[in-house]
């Protein structure tokens, strides 16, 4: 059991992980051996004062200890090489390797940041061409690649909004108005840019209410946030008349552009009435993002909004590249330099590669894994709006709450036993023991059916031993956490305490 403890209260393997490199190993093993020092005198810079007195304690191991550490590591986390990862939202798709090698070739990882512009032609060449490829996915005008995520690029919309009300004068116009169904950094974008949000309640299909929104709007709407598709995997049908009304009341529409790849090549936001849009390039557009990153967020605004995106711009006279400032401070950057630039290139690696026709094959994928697995699992999980689906649907646990006392959270611990990760739970909350499944474009045919078998199995297990799925999950490096209490309790030392007391 490499890299694993054995409890001693509970006496359970896989209670805990511990850095087993400061106890592998022994005095004078190395991986490397750097030459021997023949001179008489060492030329230090560092002040004698903040030099060690003596050698770091560091584990003493040969390269070949150290690389089955660091491999045994990698496989202790699911990821998507190793199972399917239906998360739903968060779109974690297999990301094709030739976006791994674009983003790695030296002409763009050897370049400073501070480099002349003369040196980086082929990067703002590049950047630009991304530029216009998502302004003509989406509809729009004009694009900054500068927001590092989704929720950096929501912040950065809603900048942009503030700011176009504020130069006509309308310093009123402070609310704006999301759905209950919506991410939820959507309000907490508003809120970090001085603005209100006003919720919108949804209508019994799961789509916005006209009638509440025609009822909210008025002198001080400074626009609408909303995802289309929307979170519970649903086209917003009525989005034209969604537009027409806000756009009435002076307000400016935003979409939330984390479903994008629903709609590739299908639709438009900018021919929907929508004023801006981000884009996640790690989900949409294929870059990995599992841990938390690395992440890009782009926004694409209209002509009306382009005067108000942040400095600098990339710009061409005559052939030649560059960056144009604002040297009046007017517009000025919201991330250091140009944004997260190897996401960019894996995302521009993936729209060159498949072309218009590719993208719109990848939105159809899309939607038919999620109606395929839809349809397959209604029998074993009762599906919400079970009329049609997007990319996404999301199921309720709640009948097996009722019937065997098991949990959504359950159901999910469980899951990791089978090799599977779990779907997002518990979101979004106007949805009771919800469970958002997302099986992407990438996955076969033959993989959704193995996880429709796995729900039948362990709904058999709900039925005949519930107290297994409390217990779960029982085979994998750690049991079950308590993910509130890590949280707001971190034990960052490496040789943590089981959570079985």
């Amino acid at each position: 059991m490499t890299d694993i403890n054995k409890c001693n209260t509970c006496g359970r393997w896989g209670a805990n992980l511990q850095d087993n490199l400061f106890t592998k190993g022994s005095a004078g093993r190395r991986g490397v051996m750097p030459p021997t020092w023949r001179g008489d005198t060492l030329d230090y810079d560092l002040p004698a004062d903040l030099r060690r007195d003596e050698p770091c304690d560091l584990p003493a191991l040969s390269e070949q200890d150290v690389m089955r550490h660091y491999t045994g590591l990698s496989v202790l986390n699911h990821h998507i090489e190793r199972g399917l990862y239906p998360l739903g939202s968060c779109t974690m798709k297999y990301n094709p390797r030739i976006n791994e090698r674009i983003a790695a070739l030296p002409g763009f990882t050897t370049l400073h940041p501070e480099q002349d512009e003369t040196d980086i032609q082929g990067l703002l060449c590049a950047l630009t061409l991304l530029q216009d490829a998502l302004c003509e996915i989406t509809g729009f005008d004009a694009c900054s690649l500068q927001p590092a995520a989704g929720a950096h690029g929501e912040f950065l919309g809603m900048l942009t909004i503030r700011a176009f009300h504020l130069a006509n004068g309308d310093d009123h116009r402070v609310d704006v108005l999301i759905p209950d169904s919506a991410h939820g950094t959507n309000p907490a974008s508003v809120v970090m840019t001085g603005m209100k949000p006003v919720t919108i309640a949804s209508q019994p299909d799961g789509r916005l209410d006209l009638a509440a929104l025609r009822e909210a709007v008025g002198p001080n709407t400074a626009g609408i946030m909303i995802t289309n598709p929307n979170t519970l995997g649903l086209f917003e049908t009525d989005i034209v008349e969604v537009a027409r009304v806000v756009h009435e009341a002076g307000g400016r529409l935003y979409m939330d552009g984390a479903n994008m790849n629903a709609i590739l090549g299908k639709a438009k936001p900018g021919h929907m009435g929508f004023d801006v849009v981000h884009l996640n390039l790690h989900k949409t557009f294929s870059t990995p993002h599992g841990g938390g990153g690395p992440g890009a967020g782009p926004i694409c605004v209209t002509e009306e909004l382009a005067p108000f995106l942040p400095g600098p711009d990339i710009v061409q006279v005559d052939g030649v590249y560059g960056l144009a400032g604002d040297e009046g401070g007017e517009r000025p950057s919201i991330h250091a330099f140009y944004g997260n630039i190897g996401v960019c290139l894996r995302a521009l690696a993936y729209i060159l590669r498949l072309g218009g026709d590719g993208l719109t094959r990848v939105a159809e994928r899309a939607v038919l894994n999620a109606n395929y697995l839809r349809k397959r699992l209604e029998d074993i999980l009762q599906v919400e709006h079970a009329d049609g689906c997007l990319h996404e649907f999301v199921a309720t646990g709640k009948d097996w709450k009722d019937l065997y006392g098991v949990r959504t959270l359950d159901i999910a611990k469980r899951l990791l036993d089978y090799g599977v990760h779990a779907p997002t739970i518990y979101f979004p909350l106007i949805v009771e023991e919800a469970m958002m499944i997302e099986p992407t474009e990438t996955e076969s045919r033959e993989t959704l059916d193995a996880f429709v078998e796995i729900m039948r199995e362990i709904r058999r297990e709900a039925e005949e031993s519930p107290e297994l799925l409390h217990e779960a999950p029982l085979i994998t490096p750690v049991s079950r956490l308590d993910e509130a209490g890590a949280a707001r309790k971190p034990d960052l030392s490496w040789y943590g305490p089981c959570n079985c007391g």
